[in-house]
């Protein structure tokens, strides 16, 4: 019985060893030999690409890592987790991939970090598909012209400073002046409008994104928005990557024909994040040290927002990327740098802040590089002089301190900005429909408001638009005809002559 239970052993080990066939495998492995502050040094594999993924076998677990310089005796790489868990002398993997978060649908509604792991508490992601955060634009053959608005529910925006699909679009102004506040309004604004939103947090608390998520959750707005999260007290490996990952999500809903809206807040904390990783890695300090292809760093990342031709599926990336700006100085190194790769700017002013007009978007400064196409044909039709009155009132009103002995021409056209701008203020997270905003500034243009008193502008605009309200019907015209022809020109005076006979201010 034993003779033949062992010959059947033998038997079944010789049919094993003649079924078995080696196969090749080459994997290239290193050593560190220097790690600190989020950068590690690899010697022993030179045959590694730029931007591949590294796994470091440490004590207790593997810690990932990306190659970020090729160097004659080996690679220095960044750490993409705890680096204090790096030993010098720990082996190193190359994993023959380049660097990819996971991307797909069961992103929306939730928060993550830059490599696409769950920071919500509401369970693992289901990691499906993978795309490389960094990836080559799309060619100008593949793109078209933009011409579809993407509405923010901001008068001042939306009227003279209009974004389209497909545009980049730059936030810029000093800290706490409200540019954050301006991007949640256009996420919670998109609400039933078919677009879905990526809000990229570099550098930022972790209490202030709390508080974010819960107003987008109690707006509904989590509902089609993912956040990507590198928090403050993140490694700066983080930081750099973090917008990139935004950018991949964002791709995927592209790819699949669809409208989205990201949102990266902010840059310039992402260029200090890539001076630092490249201070410690030995690159060369260029102006205020930061290497010398900080612009590429921001390029490659705002010309992958596009508005694809109906060939390649039609969808589109708006970017709106933020930046903070020293005293005001948008004349700095990273300031002018976005502002050359993006098309056009919403300027936010502290002196406006600090004098309530809110949000503090200057005019002046502030442009759109696509301008009335990415606007419906009545908004562009209301808001055709308003961006120039808005403008030229600042100077006025600076010009009028001086003199006293004003024409009426003059004294009329501050009269109706003092009334442009008080239009202009608006509460956050408040975002006003185009056909109300349509409304109220046909009021203003036509001179229907120049008799309600300055200091009862915003009674007379909330009456207007519940007055408006009651009896839906010309807003969905304006809504749904989109063009002020003369018979909506009627009807929209019509029911603001109806609202001002109940005003009793006005008797």
């Amino acid at each position: 019985m034993a003779n033949s239970t062992k010959d059947f052993i033998i038997e079944q080990l010789k049919e094993r060893i003649d079924k078995f066939s080696p196969e090749k495998k080459e994997q290239s492995f290193g050593k560190v030999i220097e790690v600190g502050d989020g950068i590690a040094k690899v010697s022993g594999i030179s045959e590694a690409m730029m931007s591949e993924m590294l796994e470091f076998k440490t004590k207790t677990e593997s810690v990932y890592g990306v190659v970020l310089n090729l160097e004659e005796d080996g690679v220095g790489a960044i750490v993409l987790g705890d680096s204090s868990l790096i030993s010098e002398g720990d082996e190193v993997l190359c994993l023959n991939r380049i660097l990819e978060v996971p991307v797909g649908e069961d992103l929306i509604g939730r928060v993550v970090d830059p490599l696409g792991k769950a920071l919500d508490n509401q369970g693992d992601i289901a990691q499906e598909k993978f795309y490389p955060i960094e990836k080559i634009a799309p060619g100008v053959i593949n793109r078209e012209s933009v011409k579809e608005p993407v509405q923010t529910g901001i008068k001042a925006i939306d009227a003279i400073i209009p974004i389209g699909r497909g545009q980049r679009e730059l936030i810029i102004g000093d800290r706490q002046i409200g540019k954050t506040a301006i991007a949640i309004d256009t996420i919670i604004n998109q609400k039933g409008k078919n677009l879905k939103c990526v809000y990229v947090a570099i550098g930022q608390k972790e209490s202030k994104i709390a508080g974010i998520v819960s107003k987008l959750k109690e707006s509904g707005a989590m509902e089609y928005t993912t956040v990507v999260l590198a928090g403050a007290s993140d490694p700066a490996s983080m930081l750099y990557i973090a917008p990139y990952t935004g950018c991949a999500i964002a791709e995927y809903f592209l790819d699949k024909g669809e409208d989205v809206l990201v949102i990266y807040d902010d840059l310039s904390k992402h260029a200090a994040s890539y001076r630092e990783i490249s201070l410690l890695l030995r690159r060369p300090p260029g102006r205020e040290a930061y290497p010398g292809d900080v612009f590429y760093l921001h390029s490659r990342l705002l010309e992958r927002a596009c508005k694809l031709n109906k060939d390649h599926g039609g969808g589109s990336i708006t970017a709106l990327p933020i930046i903070e700006t020293q005293a005001g100085d948008v004349s700095a190194y990273i300031p002018t740098n976005v502002i050359s790769i993006t098309d056009g700017q919403i300027y936010l002013e502290p002196d406006l802040f600090y004098q309530g007009n809110r949000p503090a978007v200057n005019a002046g400064l502030s442009v759109s590089r696509v301008g009335s196409s990415a606007q419906i044909k009545a908004m562009k039709k209301v808001a055709g002089k308003m961006r120039l009155e808005a403008a030229q009132y600042r100077e006025l009103a600076a010009f009028a301190q001086f003199g006293s002995d004003l024409d009426e021409e003059t004294k009329k056209k501050l009269e109706r900005g003092k009334r442009l701008y008080e239009i202009f203020k608006q509460e956050q997270y408040n975002p006003i429909s185009v056909s109300k905003q349509v409304l109220i500034f046909y009021a203003l243009i036509n001179g229907f408001c120049d008799d309600v008193p300055v200091d009862k502008i915003s009674q007379f605009e909330a009456g207007l638009f519940d007055f408006a309200d009651l009896d839906k019907k010309t807003l969905e015209q304006i809504e749904n005809k989109a063009e002020l022809d003369e018979e909506m020109e009627k009807a929209i005076s019509h029911l603001i002559n109806e609202y001002k006979a109940t005003l009793d201010y006005l008797s």
